[in-house]
Formats: C-alpha cells, sequence, structure tokens
C-alpha cells in the first residue's frame, strides 16, 4: 500500500474516532439532561419521531433509537417533529428560566400552604436541591426568603386593612402557631405584630 493511502486510511478512521467520541459525550448530556448543551445540538428519538433538546425532562429513550443533529432545521429535513414539553422548535426557549418562573408563580399563589406549595414544586420536574439553585441563580434570593417575603407583606397588609385577630393573620399567611408568627414578624419588621398595627 502507498504511503499516500494509508495517510489516507489514518485520516479516515481519526475521524470516525472523533466523530464517536463527540456522539458519547452527546449522549451522556442526553442521559444527564445537562442545560450546558442546549443549542450546541439536538437529539431525535427514532420511534417517536420526535427531537429534542439535551436537557428535555421526556423519558430517557434507548440508545439505539437516537440519532443527533447540530441544528434543529437539521433535524426537521431528515422527518422529525419538535418535542411540546421542551419546546425545540424555539430559538429562544429557556427551559430554565420557565421552571424558574413557573416555580415563582407558584409561591406566589400558595406561600400560605407550604405542603401543597411543596408538592407542586416537586412536579415541576426538578429535585429540590436543583430548584433552589436555579431560583437562587434567576431572582437572587432562596426560596426560603423569597417565601418569607410574601408572607410578611401579605401579614403587613392585613394587619393594616382588616380587624382580624393576629392568630388569624398568622394562619392565613402560612404559620402553624401564633409563637412563630410573633417571632418571623418581629424579625423582619423590627416590632412585634400588635405594635405594627398600632402604629399605622
Amino acid at each position: 500500500m502507498k504511503q499516500e493511502d494509508m495517510e489516507r486510511k489514518d485520516i479516515k478512521w481519526e475521524e470516525i474516532r472523533q466523530d464517536e467520541i463527540k456522539q458519547e459525550e452527546m449522549w451522556r448530556a442526553v442521559s444527564e439532561n445537562d442545560t450546558a448543551y442546549d443549542g450546541i445540538f439536538f437529539y431525535a428519538v427514532k420511534s417517536t419521531g420526535i427531537y429534542c433538546r439535551p436537557s428535555c425532562k421526556s423519558k430517557i429513550p434507548k440508545r439505539e433509537n437516537v440519532c443527533f443533529f447540530d441544528t434543529a432545521k437539521e433535524a426537521r429535513a431528515a422527518g422529525f417533529r419538535p418535542c411540546k414539553r421542551c419546546r425545540s422548535d424555539l430559538l429562544d426557549y429557556q427551559p430554565i428560566r420557565e421552571i424558574a418562573e413557573k416555580a415563582k408563580q407558584l409561591l406566589e399563589d400558595s406561600f400560605y400552604k407550604s405542603c401543597e406549595l411543596n408538592q407542586e414544586l416537586k412536579e415541576l420536574g426538578v429535585s429540590k436541591h436543583r430548584m433552589a439553585e436555579i431560583f437562587k441563580e434567576e431572582y437572587g434570593v432562596t426560596l426560603a426568603e423569597y417565601v418569607g417575603n410574601l408572607r410578611l407583606e401579605e401579614a403587613k397588609r392585613l394587619l393594616l386593612e382588616t380587624k382580624d385577630e393576629i392568630i388569624s393573620i398568622a394562619y392565613a399567611v402560612g404559620f402553624g402557631g401564633v409563637s412563630s408568627f410573633y417571632r418571623f414578624f418581629k424579625n423582619g419588621t423590627g416590632v412585634s405584630p400588635g405594635v405594627f398595627r398600632k402604629n399605622r
């Protein structure tokens, strides 16, 4: 075999090897729902005819049913449809931001219902630890701090705008007892609920 042919063969095998490494890296990203790869490539599932982002929270498909594309356009050209869950058809779609926004809305709607709130947050499909990270990254405060602010503002509003008893207000903003509510309120305002109401 000529030297030139041998060199061409070596180059071809190196290209194949690099492609295998790239595909394994992409498969790892899909398996781990790695958001860092969103926009870098897309994967499609042959058995469903759908293409997704690497971070898609749909059930992880079998490796043999997966193929990869550099762009959404290429995936569509190959006959695959965009995923309705991760919205792989939207260039500016940011799943992490959407999760944070949904969590924020849940907190604002249900800050006074601790048990139900925890369950609703769990249904967003990410772990408690990851949710805490996402929320802090997007809004600069922890979940607990945000809930605390919501409870404090609602407690202040009820004290100023209603004649409800303090114990009723404590329950209304999510506390199971008056003593914990008193401590919380004083830490947040510097005065007790009763003094705050008197000084309105």
